[in-house]
């Protein structure tokens, strides 16, 4: 039949595995594509805003320094009287120009950019070198022509700067009777533009421009873009209102994409180009990986999903019978009948139906399993939780005993009341959960003696989270964490300082007790994590000694939590140890 259980294998796996394959080689690429183009778009316009303060910060600073030389006495005293017709001395006029020269090296020197400062009259005297060609030089009729204070790059060997610089050109004029004198050119390195606009470039073949309105290169290098492609953007940036954006052209089956800037300085616009072949040749080649791969996959699956249906099926069938031998406990019928078997198109279903059976003996199996291990497991935590340290009793009794032969009569009382709490609560065996403010009270009462034990020389700071006082807690977990804690503080030390605190963390429950104690090496806290977390409970019941102890105390809680509970001890030899104890309560926030 067609609708055997092999063919309706065969059927779900070439559809599971193959249609969403030659669909994915499809929209994935597609996808990616989408993608890429619009994280291109955005950080092309981020890396462009980038430039754009750049260059912003460059030329500031180039128009600040031309108004620091513009208002500076030195200045005006040079263009005054570095003149041939002036009336001033050959020697005058030569220190004159030494101070003027002084003033531009030193504002060249505090430069950070590497920046330098010329000024020249307008016949062609400058502090740097005479230039009675200026009025012929590039840079100074695009000054002139265009009215633009920012130039294009260029070679100036009567400036101080070597290489291709740009310049930022502003009039020298007498600031009393605004007379014009000449001009001041302020120049930055062409490479710290061309550095900074290579980041702009995209794909592996696209080019990045700085570009006047004329479409020139206004640093080095040659335009690669086509003419009609740079024309074209050129003329709809011009005519467009938005200061950036991005433009597609059309050229010989080719779509170049063209993201543009326009900047504040000098009417230049930062321009980045690059084909859609470019841009998407990574996409393009997936797709066309995907769709190779998709028809190997495409006969891969055909021929796997034959032979796994017809390998799965028969034994299906040869197992389903062979169960119901197994059910009627024909273990011997059940394996002459294995080889012989053939698959029948309700193997499933009896398999189901004989499985729920089998469930159903060992759920019987595994809850008489269950009670005897709670058994067990209630009777090692009876046997933990009735573990009594015997000196402290003894201690307190000496307390008790030395307070009354001293007559402080309320002392006794306090202590004998503090003692009473802590047997109360002790003794009170018929429930092994209480709320935690009531673990938190006997604790209270304990470190009370405590005090008045040690006096002077032990500090038990504790903090407790109001908000957790009514979580339920099994009994005795801080208080030999807390015994633990003075015991080691005072065995090499003469002052205890204790922390105890409850803390409420979104769903746990945390439960911390520190000391400034003797601490632990590393070798003995990795001895001790290993033997706790290798240990069993029947091990935790036969530890020596008479007090519950760390590890009664984790072997509790690993009782009666399991998976909830977990614990993070941290102790460095010498300077103390921290315990944390967690409990997870589930159902979200317990306060709540």
């Amino acid at each position: 039949m067609f609708f055997s259980l092999r063919n309706r294998l065969f059927l779900v796996f070439t559809c599971l595995l193959t249609i969403p394959f030659v669909i994915f080689s499809f929209l994935v690429p597609s996808w990616f594509s989408s993608v890429i183009e619009e994280q291109t778009q955005d950080l092309t316009v981020e890396m462009m805003d980038q430039y754009s303060l750049y260059i912003q910060s460059i030329t500031t600073q180039a128009e600040d320094l031309g108004k620091q030389i513009l208002v500076n006495p030195t200045t005006l005293q040079w263009m005054k009287t570095d003149k041939v017709s002036s009336d001033v001395t050959k020697n005058q006029r030569l220190l004159i120009r030494s101070q003027m020269k002084s003033l531009l090296a030193s504002m060249t020197v505090n430069n950070s950019n590497g920046m330098s400062v010329g000024v020249m009259l307008n016949d062609g005297t400058g502090a740097w070198g005479n230039n009675p060609l200026l009025k012929q030089e590039n840079w100074y009729k695009e000054y002139m022509g265009d009215g633009n204070s920012f130039v294009a790059s260029h070679k100036d060997p009567y400036q101080p700067t070597p290489g291709n610089i740009n310049s930022y050109i502003s009039p020298l004029i007498d600031m009393n009777t605004l007379a014009s004198y000449g001009i001041i050119k302020v120049n930055f390195p062409t490479e710290l533009l061309e550095t900074a606009l290579n980041k702009n470039k995209i794909g592996q073949k696209g080019h990045a421009y700085l570009l006047n309105k004329r479409g020139e290169n206004v640093l080095t290098g040659e335009i690669h873009t086509p003419k009609q492609v740079l024309s074209t953007s050129l003329t709809k940036i011009n005519n467009s209102k938005e200061n950036n954006g991005l433009i597609e052209v059309k050229l010989n089956n080719e779509t170049y994409f063209v993201f543009y800037q326009k900047l504040s300085v000098g009417g230049w616009i930062l321009l980045s180009e690059v084909t859609k072949s470019d841009l998407f040749s990574k996409a393009n080649d997936l797709r066309h990986r995907m769709l190779t791969i998709s028809g190997f996959v495409f006969l891969l699956t055909i021929l796997a999903s034959y032979m796994l249906s017809s390998n799965i099926v028969s034994p299906l069938g040869k197992l389903a019978k062979a169960m119901g031998f197994i059910e009627r406990g024909d273990f011997a019928g059940a394996k002459r009948f294995m080889p012989t078997i053939k698959s029948q198109n309700n193997e499933v279903g009896y398999l189901v139906n004989v499985f729920a059976h089998t469930v159903d003996q060992l759920k019987t199996r595994i809850e008489t399993e269950y009670e005897a291990n709670i058994r067990r497991k209630d009777a090692e935590y009876k046997a933990l939780l009735l573990q009594i340290n015997p000196h402290f009793m003894n201690n307190t009794l000496e307390i008790i005993g030395g307070l009354a032969a001293q007559g402080k009569n309320r002392e006794v009382m306090n202590v004998s009341v503090y003692l009473g709490r802590m047997m109360r609560y002790s003794l009170n065996t018929q429930n092994d959960e209480v709320t935690l403010g009531e673990e938190m009270s006997y604790i209270r009462s304990y470190t009370n003696i405590l005090k008045m034990r040690y006096v002077d020389t032990i500090s038990i700071t504790i903090e407790e989270d109001s908000l957790a006082k009514h979580l339920p807690i099994i009994k005795f977990i801080l208080q030999p964490l807390v015994e633990n804690a003075v015991k080691y503080s005072f065995s090499e030390k003469s002052y205890a300082d204790i922390f105890i605190q409850t803390k409420m963390i979104d769903d746990q429950l945390l439960l911390l007790v520190e000391d400034k104690g003797v601490g632990m090496s590393d070798d003995m806290l990795v001895d001790l994590l290993h033997q706790e977390d290798t240990q069993k409970s029947t091990s935790v019941l036969q530890s020596k000694g008479t007090s519950i102890g760390l590890r009664n105390v984790l072997g509790r809680l690993k009782l009666y939590y399991g998976e909830d509970f977990s614990y993070q001890i941290d102790s460095t030899k010498g300077i103390g140890t921290k315990i944390q104890l967690r409990i997870k309560y589930s159902g979200g926030d317990p306060r709540c």
